[in-house]
């Protein structure tokens, strides 16, 4: 018997909000229970499993040793990007090159770093 991956947890200050911002980049709808100002917020994102958002009393302080990729789905990468930080993500290292390759690694609103990769026709095209 194995185990399976049910949650991916992510600490933070303010659950509901952070769940909001991450349920608007991958356009699920978040748990109707969850409300501002609860410890823990969170939805399903696919294949039975969720993200979970926990209020945790200290601030982030170092970079993630975990995090998410993205890879955009109706849009190219820029596209997607640029959509991400009119969401209230910042851009923190962009790693995109001028042949088209490489990724952007960006923070939600509460400093968790993620990168957005080209898409899948993006990577076709190459």
């Amino acid at each position: 018997m194995a185990s399976r991956i049910r949650n991916t947890c992510i600490d933070c200050a303010d659950p509901y909000a952070l769940a909001l911002f991450w349920s608007r980049v991958l356009g699920v709808a978040m748990d109707p229970e969850d409300a501002p100002g609860a410890d823990e917020a969170g939805f399903d994102v696919e294949g039975g499993r969720s993200l979970l958002f926990l209020r945790v009393p200290e601030p982030k302080a170092t970079k993630n040793r975990l995090h998410l990729c993205l890879e955009p789905q109706q849009q190219q990468r820029d596209q997607e990007v640029a959509r991400l930080l009119d969401l209230g993500a910042t851009l923190w290292d962009d790693q995109r090159r001028p042949d088209g390759t490489g990724w952007a690694v960006l923070q939600d609103p509460e400093g968790n770093e993620f990168c957005v990769l080209r898409s899948e026709a993006e990577r076709s095209d190459a």
